[in-house]
């Protein structure tokens, strides 16, 4: 009788869950049942230990025989999908329509180029026709004896005034001889003329004489005294085997310091005149050379 008794009141599982649920709903008849379940987080420890885990060679799980060695998945998606562009790019510039696109396109600025700089030079003619792009060499209409006198005569200037091309200087040279000039007035205004050209270092007793805002000029300096205010970094004198003139460099055109007894350079200095006198200032466009720093063999 025991046993019996005993074994009727032995309730399966699938029961308990049963009245269980039964009871949930009873509850929910009377008020509602509010189920909380706790959100679980990852610690700062556990969070870093991930991250060394996931980035740490030993710690990849290699599914396949392709993955990469050393990278994350993420890393490995990334490097090949940058792969796949640059072939697809690749084989796009090889079988597209564009091949030569960029030399086409150099080809077709540089005749645009050369047409705009014939119509003006068509178009100064008339003012001036010895710029005139269809006239003649000069050259040409000299005779042998008259061509010769004249490559001599561009030689001995080309060595005087560097950075002029003898081809430059010749065809200046025939084009005043065919004017009606004599050979040596001839050479004595080419001379001029290209020695106080625009952009090129012209003489420090030539800085007054010619008509422009800005000179290069090259000498030594001679001398340098302390400035009168806070705004000139340095005051002193340049000269050459022509002359000499002030030089002023402002604090703020932030130009290097020079030394007195050094050849410097000065490129795009701006004339100033006081009192009648002429002298040069160093500002934010100018720049400065020293033709004898770092000759070390000297």
């Amino acid at each position: 009788m025991s046993s019996k008794n005993a074994s009727s009141k032995v309730v399966s599982v699938d029961e308990q869950a049963y009245e269980q649920d039964e009871r949930t709903i009873e509850d929910k008849d009377e008020f509602e049942v509010v189920e909380e379940t706790p959100e679980l987080r990852a610690t700062v420890q556990m969070e870093i230990q991930a991250k060394v885990d996931a980035n740490h060679p030993d710690g990849l799980l290699d599914t396949s025989d392709e993955r990469m060695r050393g990278v994350t998945l993420e890393q490995e998606e990334c490097i090949r999908a940058r792969e796949e562009e640059l072939a697809y790019i690749s084989a796009k510039a090889k079988l597209s329509r564009q091949d030569g696109r960029a030399e086409r396109t150099q080809e077709v600025a540089a005749k645009g180029s050369t047409e705009r700089r014939r119509t003006f030079e068509k178009r100064a003619a008339s003012v001036n026709p010895l710029v005139d792009p269809d006239r003649p060499d000069p050259r040409e209409e000299l005779t042998r004896a008259e061509l010769a006198a004249v490559n001599e005569q561009t030689r001995r200037i080309a060595e005087r005034l560097p950075g002029w091309s003898r081809a430059a200087i010749s065809r200046r040279l025939a084009e005043r001889v065919v004017e009606g000039a004599e050979l040596v007035s001839a050479v004595v205004g080419v001379s001029e003329e290209l020695r106080r050209a625009r952009g090129h270092v012209i003489p420090i007793a030539d800085v007054s004489e010619v008509n422009r805002r800005e000179v290069s000029i090259v000498g030594t300096v001679s001398q340098l005294w302390s400035p009168s205010h806070h705004r000139i970094s340095q005051v002193g004198l340049l000269e050459d085997e022509t002359g000499r003139v002030k030089f002023t460099t402002w604090t703020k055109s932030d130009q290097p310091m020079v030394r007195e007894g050094e050849e410097v350079e000065f490129r795009s200095v701006a004339k100033n005149w006081y009192e009648g006198r002429c002298s040069v200032a160093l500002t934010g466009w100018s720049s400065v050379h020293f033709p004898e720093r770092g000759r070390w063999w000297e």
